[in-house]
Parts: C-alpha cells; sequence; structure tokens
C-alpha cells in the first residue's frame, strides 16, 4: 500500500447510520473520494475503489 488509511477492517460492511462519513463524500479510511456502488436485497451499498472500504447506506 502506498497510502495511509485509518486501521478500518475492510472485511466488514460498515453501516452508514452508525458510522456517518467523517468528511462528507471520502472514504473514511483512506480519505479516497471515489466509490463502486452497487444495490443488492434493496441494500444500497458504497465501496471504496482505492482501500475496499464497504459503507451500506
Amino acid at each position: 500500500m502506498d497510502y495511509e488509511t485509518k486501521g478500518y477492517d475492510t472485511t466488514k460492511i460498515y453501516d452508514y447510520k452508525e458510522y456517518p462519513d467523517a468528511h462528507h463524500g471520502r472514504c473514511d479510511n483512506c480519505d479516497y473520494t471515489l466509490f463502486k456502488s452497487s444495490v443488492k436485497d434493496g441494500i444500497f451499498l458504497r465501496e471504496c475503489r482505492r482501500c475496499g472500504m464497504k459503507k451500506s447506506i
């Protein structure tokens, strides 16, 4: 890795209600701004394109 992270577990899916964005529109773990979005079983999932941290919105 050539970027700094804050140590979030990227295998876990975080709930946005419990973990709102520290900086709006940026990944809490690596501060990146690009995400992959998907919807599965009515749940909107946002995944950071750099570190892979996931949040259900």
